[in-house]
């Protein structure tokens, strides 16, 4: 009998059921958005009951789309938008305040205190993390001291606070699981990056209560077994977990120290393995837990960019400069060039390597001559710049230039922005076949779990190539981009 595989992908701006068979067959992939909600300006925040009734509701339509029955699915597998946190009720479920998005800024002040204060090295020695709002830590004091009696109930353990993941655990499995997997965990400034455990020191400094957090876990082994939730059997096991980063970075099995991918979604993400040990970033990028294999820790280096597909969408929503997100691509072939207008698509403040939460976007170099295409195109060579100076950085801590780089996501179908990494970068972009990677690293990991997969190997074999984009620009013009990117950098 066939195995299937249902693999979740809860992201910033919708939740993604995937039903997959042993050997990687898609049969089912249902997405269904959600609203963002911005009580202030640098605050972004969901609604934590909307995400539980998308994942419920595309669970639901995957099954009766790929005409599977419950029994068929052997294992489910998660994977997530990130920092984003969550503080609920232990005993009813119920959150006490909207999620906190990663993208949110509110924290900024304190971590600037704690910067100023020079703890930044060391936060960073124990963590891999820099002092950014961007992570849990500050995100969960603030809900524990902005609600009423939050603090006091913490202390009490009667609340639970966990990230999209770990939420979903506890309702997939009626309450009855409160753990987080390595790579969510390296993500929240509160975990023993060396030791893959919660660090007392870190915990005191960020004021966060050990009493709310969960069990750190490993990314392929069963976490929790599903219990009264209708479009599944109970006793199915939750077999795989892992942040959308890493599970992407999974997904396109890269397996071996050196291998680096990027994934266009929301914001733009660079990974690269660095092995068994976690490598110190001297040039502001994260280090970072990528998975846990049969309690062997590997590690990656990473840069985040947090505005990429989410600069079209201002483009679609904010300007009304096209009606869908697919149209960006013909309106910036139809100039030539960009003819010198800039985009830095700091909507979000800038992240590595630059850190700057206060930044700004800009459109620079209007002339009476711009119109909607050149900027268009300036948003495409913005979403690309700003990772020539993540992937810069991080050659310089790897200490070679990498010869590819394999990317992924829903930006990743934009063969025009793909090139224009490419010519940016003067290095081979490689686009799998299958460019959804964060779910389907989700579900490897829960068929590793599951025992479905055998080992890495077999995995491997699954990864099948789309196309190859080569540099074709030339160094002058390359180097004229990178200096007017640079000019539009001062402004922010």
């Amino acid at each position: 009998m066939t195995d299937y595989i249902c693999a979740l992908d809860q992201g910033t701006t919708g939740t993604t059921a995937v039903i997959l068979d042993d050997e990687l067959h898609t049969h089912a992939q249902i997405t269904r958005e959600f609203d963002q909600i911005y009580p202030k300006p640098s605050w972004v925040e969901h609604d934590p009951e909307v995400i539980w009734q998308t994942t419920l509701a595309t669970i639901g339509e995957a099954r009766e789309q790929a005409d599977v029955a419950p029994e068929s699915i052997a294992a489910v597998g998660l994977t997530n938008q990130r920092e984003t946190t969550i503080v609920w009720d232990r005993e009813t479920g119920e959150p006490i305040y909207n999620a906190i998005v990663w993208q949110d800024r509110r924290t900024r002040g304190r971590l600037q205190q704690l910067d100023d204060e020079g703890l930044e090295p060391k936060v960073r020695e124990t963590t891999g993390l820099l002092l950014d709002p961007y992570f849990s830590g500050t995100k969960i004091a603030w809900i524990l001291d902005h609600v009423d009696g939050a603090r006091k109930r913490a202390r009490k353990g009667e609340l639970a606070f966990g990230t999209i993941e770990s939420f979903l655990l506890w309702r997939l499995t009626g309450g009855s699981t409160h753990k987080t997997d390595v790579s969510n965990a390296s993500r929240t400034l509160l975990m023993n990056l060396d030791e893959g455990r919660w660090d007392d020191e870190m915990l005191d400094l960020f004021n966060v209560p050990p009493e709310v957090l969960p069990e750190i876990a490993g990314n392929a082994e069963c976490l929790g077994r599903i219990r009264d939730v209708e479009p599944l059997n109970d006793g199915t096991p939750i077999c795989g977990a892992a942040g959308d980063q890493q599970a992407a970075l999974f997904g396109q099995t890269c397996f071996e120290e050196g291998d680096a991918k990027c994934t266009f979604g929301t914001g733009a993400f660079l990974l690269m393995n660095t092995g068994t040990e976690p490598v110190e970033s001297r040039h502001r990028l994260l280090s970072t837990a990528a998975w846990e294999l049969d309690g062997e820790r590997h590690y990656a280096l990473e840069g985040s960019a947090f505005v990429a597909g989410a600069m079209v969408q201002w483009l679609r929503d904010g300007l009304d400069l096209i009606e869908s997100a697919d149209e960006i691509e013909p309106l910036a072939r139809s100039v030539d060039s960009s003819d010198e207008v800039v985009v830095v698509p700091s909507l979000s403040g800038l992240g590595a390597p630059h850190w700057e939460p206060d930044a700004r976007g800009v459109i620079w170099g209007l002339t009476r001559g711009t119109g909607a295409g050149h900027v268009a195109r300036a948003a495409l060579e913005g979403i690309a710049l700003q990772n020539v100076d993540i992937l810069h950085a991080m050659e310089r801590d790897a200490g070679e230039d990498l010869p590819d780089l394999k990317v992924d996501g829903g930006a990743s179908d934009n063969d025009l922005l793909m090139q224009m990494q490419a010519d940016f970068l003067g290095c081979e972009i490689v686009r799998p076949e299958l460019t959804e990677t964060t779910v389907l690293g989700a579900a490897l990991l829960a068929g590793l779990g599951a025992d479905i997969f055998p080992d890495l190997e077999s995995i491997r074999e699954t990864w099948r190539k789309d196309r190859r984009f080569a540099p074709d620009m030339g160094e002058s013009e390359r180097t004229r981009h990178l200096e007017l990117w640079q000019e539009g950098l001062e402004r922010v």
